[in-house]
């Protein structure tokens, strides 16, 4: 690589590094696994970086889908690390990080892998459902049906009053209140 190609690569970097790694880490869930991802992928990059600036077109897009691809590929090798991982119910502690993004990871976890992808990609990384669909590579009327049922996936874990929408409210008669016969 070429000095001026460091220096290239190394501007990329920095501009993209943060959003990349907070992407990875509201689809898998995991902080560490995230950032080994991601560090993964931008050596990768680094390596191919000629092929990727004239190829490729949108380096950030590729070393997203690399990192997104090497956490998959390492939950199928560590399905013990996998089950660990969804048994973990609390929120890693991250200083600096907003108590929302926190809450929306964990209700993350808790969908599939593929609804994940797609809300994270559309949501935190502004991506259209036709650039997801490419990113992916599944047809955006896909893309929208994850979207959709993510969504409705997501929904009862983000409520505060999840547990009250779950059950049925019932009144006894004794609750109803009693008319002290003046209008009100």
């Amino acid at each position: 690589m070429a000095v001026g190609d460091d220096v290239e690569f190394d501007a990329f970097y920095t501009a993209t590094h943060r959003r990349i790694v907070s992407h990875v880490y509201a689809m898998t869930g995991s902080l560490h696994e995230a950032e080994d991802c991601v560090q993964e992928a931008y050596a990768r990059a680094w390596q191919q970086w000629n092929r990727l600036t004239t190829e490729v077109g949108n380096p950030e897009a590729w070393v997203r889908t690399v990192a997104a691809r090497l956490a998959v590929s390492s939950w199928r090798k560590a399905v013990n690390r996998l089950k660990a991982h969804r048994r973990e119910s609390r929120a890693d502690e991250v200083s600096g990080m907003n108590p929302d993004h926190i809450a929306v990871v964990a209700a993350l976890r808790r969908i599939s892998a593929d609804q994940r992808m797609a809300i994270v990609l559309y949501h935190y990384a502004g991506l259209s459902v036709e650039e997801i669909a490419i990113e992916t590579g599944v047809p955006s009327g896909t893309v929208k049906a994850r979207l959709s049922r993510g969504r409705k996936a997501l929904a009862p874990h983000l409520s505060e009053f999840a547990e009250s929408l779950e059950k049925p409210r019932t009144t006894n008669s004794s609750e109803q209140p009693q008319s002290s016969g003046r209008g009100i």
